[in-house]
This record gives structure tokens, sequence and C-alpha cells, in this order.
């Protein structure tokens, strides 16, 4: 993980007081993580933001915590969240990232892709 990585996260409580908890190191990424979690207002979810990192930089240690049950998207992409509500509450079902594929790679694009995840530390 770089040393530089700038973050904000959000945290939508369920139970309780029901407040989006907030944390990081970014006073800009923390406002606007918070701001999206008290958007999508689903109980449990969280939201991340980084600045100066990937996010394949901290999925794994975001996946070996024990209460993350899915991560839906990992992107620098704008994204859509589909969100359900019922009588309940809100849950996420889903996340459009992205547009559609233009076609398929070419052998350029292959080492071009793999350069790339090399840079990034995420392949060998």
């Amino acid at each position: 993980m770089s040393p530089h990585l700038r973050f904000g996260v959000a945290f939508c409580e369920a139970s309780s007081a029901r407040l989006v908890r907030r944390s990081g190191n970014d006073g800009e990424l923390i406002g606007l993580a918070a701001a999206n979690a008290l958007a999508i207002g689903a109980g449990h979810a969280f939201v991340i933001l980084l600045r100066e990192g990937f996010p394949v930089n901290v999925l794994n240690p975001l996946k070996a915590v024990p209460e993350v049950c899915a991560i839906f998207c990992a992107s620098a992409n704008p994204v859509d969240v589909i969100v359900a509500a019922t009588d309940r509450g809100r849950g996420i079902i889903g996340v459009i990232d992205g547009a559609p594929p233009v076609g398929i790679e070419q052998e350029s694009d292959v080492t071009e892709r793999r350069s790339l995840l090399r840079t990034l530390g995420y392949k060998l």
C-alpha cells in the first residue's frame, strides 16, 4: 500500500443511532464518501474513496475483514449504485460500472494491460 494514499470512508449504520460514520485522512474525500453513503442510504454499506492510489492496492485487505460480505465495485469510473427499498430499509443490489466494451483486445492491448498491472504491483 502506498504511504501517499489519501482516503475517505463512510459507513451506514443499520441499527442504534443509524448515522453515517466517517473517517479517513483527506477531508474532501471523507466528505464525499459520507455524502455518497447518505445518498445510497443502505444499511451496513460502506463507501471508500481513494486518491494517490489504486483500488487494487486495498482490495485484499478489505476482503480479509470478516464483516465484509461483498464488494460491489473497485473502479476509477463513474458508477451508478442500484438500490432496492422495502418497508424494512434499503439495500444495494448491484453497481453499474463504466461503459460497454467497444471491441476485443489485441496482443498490443494484452502487453499494455500486463505492464500496467506489474507497475501497480498487482501481478509479477
